[in-house]
């Protein structure tokens, strides 16, 4: 059996990703959440990946980008994706994104995230 785990956002370590894009994440067994801070015109480029994603957006406005069109999600607003959805998103204003993978995001665990750090 695991043992239970608690920390805080201070505690995770801030990852720079580009000038507009900042990452905080922790991983369990099953499931990543992250907390994403994009500044007004950042981008997350058009990608796709098998974990079910839960936008959480806690201020500001993403602007989700799907091959059948656009959803804006504002504060205390959750989008889902499904697995393998091809998106994008731009941050229409300041941000606070939290975002919740399952399974986990064992691509960004090993770092092979290049399209986040353009």
């Amino acid at each position: 059996m695991s043992t239970p785990k608690k920390t805080s956002w201070k505690a995770i370590e801030v990852e720079k990703m580009n000038d507009l894009l900042t990452r905080q994440m922790i991983s369990g067994e099953n499931a990543t959440i992250s907390q994403l801070v994009v500044k007004r015109g950042g981008k997350v480029p058009r990608h796709s990946h098998v974990n079910e994603q839960y936008s959480w957006i806690l201020s500001g406005v993403l602007k989700f980008i799907f091959d059948d069109g656009e959803i804006l999600v504002g504060a205390g607003e959750i989008l889902v994706i499904p697995p393998n959805v091809p998106h994008g998103a731009e941050a229409m204003e300041d941000t606070v994104d939290v975002d919740i993978f399952a399974p986990r995001r064992e691509d960004w665990i090993r770092k092979e995230d290049a399209y986040l750090r353009k």
